[in-house]
């Protein structure tokens, strides 16, 4: 039987303790650099509104127009401090907001529609529809139309007095972290006429 020195033997093990220990050191510290660039939050805006850049917005934004288009931009910010574009990757939710669900017409919204299938069926009277909305973040009025906007200006008054009764709301989701809600009122169909709002507009401009 071959014999090992105590000395030899405690030198390698030293080594063998020395690879465990660096080791787990490295893997703390890798460990440690991922908790510092952890997704934080996910900021959903409006990148373009009918094809056209928006200079301000808020959290509303009016999906006007038949074949208009909200083409909306999903950014994640991560504990680190950098910010990327995750419009193509985060799971998009639209449902009717439950505190506003007129179609401005005496009935309800439809639920919305998921590209290509939309509205649902292809022909009324429909199941879901009025907004369509594509895993890109790409948000289209279609049929139904509607204005979930009503004017209560008195009528005696030339100025209009907006508000909306019903809207969608739009979240964003993304490695278990989800957006703030995002709030489209419709204005795809025309209002009603009124001395305040002889143009028919549905909805302010």
């Amino acid at each position: 039987m071959r014999k090992i020195s105590f000395g030899r033997y405690l030198a390698v093990n030293r080594k063998t303790l020395f690879t465990v220990l660096a080791g787990a050191l490295l893997a703390v510290s890798m460990l440690g650099c991922g908790a510092t660039n952890h997704l934080k939050s996910i900021q959903l805006t409006a990148a373009l509104i009918n094809g056209v850049a928006p200079t301000g917005q808020s959290g509303t934004v009016t999906l006007s127009g038949f074949g208009g288009t909200i083409q909306l931009l999903a950014t994640g910010t991560y504990s680190g401090g950098k910010t990327t574009d995750l419009t193509k990757v985060v799971t998009y939710s639209v449902i009717v907001d439950p505190n506003n669900t007129s179609n401005g017409s005496g009935g309800t919204l439809l639920p919305p529609c998921q590209a290509p299938s939309c509205p649902s069926p292809t022909g009324p009277p429909y199941t879901n529809g009025t907004v369509e909305y594509n895993s890109t973040g790409l948000i289209t009025a279609v049929d139904p139309e509607a204005c979930t906007f009503v004017n209560s200006a008195p009528s005696t008054s030339t100025v209009p007095a907006w508000s909306y009764v019903g809207d969608y709301i739009i979240t964003a989701t993304y490695d278990g972290v989800t957006s703030q809600p995002f709030y489209v009122p419709i204005a795809s169909a025309v209002g009603v006429v009124s001395p305040s709002n002889t143009s028919g507009a549905c909805g302010p401009s």
